[in-house]
């Protein structure tokens, strides 16, 4: 293990990042919030640690091996959720434990939207910015970003990037070197976050709140500038703004990379999980709007369609805007939002849950278990897009989703030891392994009211769902650490 260069990249990145509370100075001194030493001196304490961690190991220059990037992607993930926290413990009003903060700081940078603030719209503008800067920063990855730096550290990248991009085709590059992938990446992320904050403004959004939205609706967050999301606004329009988003967001990023080198709509037109993505969002909505025309919740079925389409539509793609409570809906529906969204997702998204791939995957390897029965010794390959896809890759996605099912069940029954009741331990389990945010129960106006250690625990299923299990997992193995 090269625990040298570990330490000197995380040191980097500890320091780097003091530059991210410069944006909310600027939007301090603007609306002259009184926040702005808050931030200076955090930026000073991300820069004096960083520099205590990164100056010590600046020499050591060892070529980083699959493992280490493991270990340099969740250490640099926890550090930075740690001391990303700092501006909330520093916060006088509202006064905020560690503990909360960094569950703040969590659902940020992990883009879950989950939050313990009760009064959100009473908070300083610049706290403001900077939690929607967070689930900005958390969407494509600050590893990823890192990666088109890296290179003056003369450090490769490809290890980071396939232990922390979202997905199973991590070996899939969109450029020949690695650097130029990650510029790639986010090249596409900023274009389509420009997008977004004009499309708010022209539908009618002040340009804070449009600028806000845009970050966490690109980074699939689902933070809000207020206490009721997106239904503060009452607006169809800037709805429908948010749905266009979080749809284009949840599509493979690679798509609209090759879409916009080609110039060519061919690439989404062709691609298969895409298909399955959009299907499923059609039929989820569908069922959706029904379920709450004929239970009578809305009085029409244009209400029923208006709010149950978006739920639909945020809790699969796990951004987690809200324009209803949908913890109070009748019948299978709030259990049906909570479902949706462990399927996510394209691949190679900001979005959260298992993604559209893998569960394509499991269903066509489920079939040929079931054509198996009938004939034995037949040769039934698995195709996705004509395709054949190896064993090895099925066997991956099955252990996969075995990790992700024993997880979720364990956290859910550590959950539910604090005392909170059942509805609330498996909501909030699954709403933040998800990364989608709003829950039942307990959980469903917000996560304040939670005890310290469920606070803790869903701390860490926010984190396993970001790193997609394996990540985290993999470092807690004793073989991991054996050379």
């Amino acid at each position: 293990m090269r625990l040298a260069a570990v330490q000197r990249v995380v040191g980097f990145l500890i320091a780097g990042s003091s530059l991210m509370m410069l944006p909310p100075v600027l939007v301090s001194l603007w609306y002259e919030d009184g926040t702005t030493n808050l931030f200076l001196l955090s930026a000073g304490i991300l820069l004096l640690v960083g520099a205590v961690i990164f100056l010590p190991v600046r020499q050591a220059t060892q070529d980083l091996r699959l493992r280490d990037g493991f270990l340099i992607v969740v250490t640099s993930w926890v550090a930075l959720v740690l001391v990303g926290a700092l501006p909330f413990v520093l916060l006088i009003s509202p006064e905020l434990s560690y503990v909360d903060a960094v569950f703040e700081s969590m659902s940020g940078f992990t883009t879950t939207g989950a939050t313990i603030i009760t009064n959100i719209d009473s908070l300083p503008r610049a706290i403001l910015y900077y939690r929607q800067q967070l689930q900005w920063l958390g969407g494509m990855g600050i590893i990823v970003l890192a990666v088109a730096i890296l290179p003056m550290l003369r450090i490769g990248g490809m290890q980071m990037y396939r232990a922390e991009t979202p997905g199973p085709m991590k070996d899939h590059k969109l450029t020949p070197r690695i650097t130029e992938t990650a510029k790639a990446l986010w090249m596409i992320y900023f274009g389509i976050t420009v997008m977004c904050i004009f499309a708010y403004w022209l539908g009618g959004m002040k340009l804070f709140d449009a600028v806000g939205h845009a970050f966490s609706t690109v980074a699939i967050g689902g933070f809000s500038t207020h206490d009721d999301s997106l239904a503060y606004f009452d607006s169809p329009t800037l709805e429908m703004v948010a749905v266009v988003f979080m749809i284009i967001s949840g599509v493979n990023f690679s798509l609209h990379f090759t879409a916009w080198r080609r110039a060519s709509a061919q690439p989404y037109i062709l691609d298969p999980e895409l298909k399955v993505y959009l299907s499923l969002l059609l039929a989820f909505v569908i069922l959706a709007t029904f379920g709450l025309y004929f239970t009578g919740y809305y009085d029409s079925l244009a209400s029923s369609f208006r709010y149950g389409g978006f739920q639909v539509i945020s809790a699969m793609t796990t951004t987690g805007f809200t324009t209803a409570d949908f913890h109070t809906w009748p019948g299978f529906l709030p259990v049906l939002l909570i479902c949706i969204a462990f399927i996510g997702g394209c691949a190679g998204s900001t979005s959260g849950g298992m993604k559209v791939y893998r569960i394509i995957l499991l269903y066509r390897q489920s079939i040929r278990e079931f054509l198996r029965l009938i004939h034995p010794h037949a040769v039934i390959p698995v195709k996705i897009g004509g395709l054949k896809t190896t064993d090895t890759v099925i066997s991956a996605v099955w252990g996969f989703f075995f990790l992700y099912i024993a997880s979720f069940v364990v956290m859910t029954m550590l959950l539910a030891a604090t005392g909170l009741p059942a509805e609330t331990a498996y909501s909030a389990v699954a709403a933040c392994m998800t990364n989608l945010g709003p829950a039942l129960g307990q959980a469903g106006p917000h996560y304040a009211d939670l005890n310290d250690m469920a606070k803790v625990i869903l701390s860490i299923a926010m984190l396993l769902g970001r790193l997609e299990i394996y990540t985290l997992l993999v470092i807690l193995t004793p073989a991991f650490w054996r050379d």
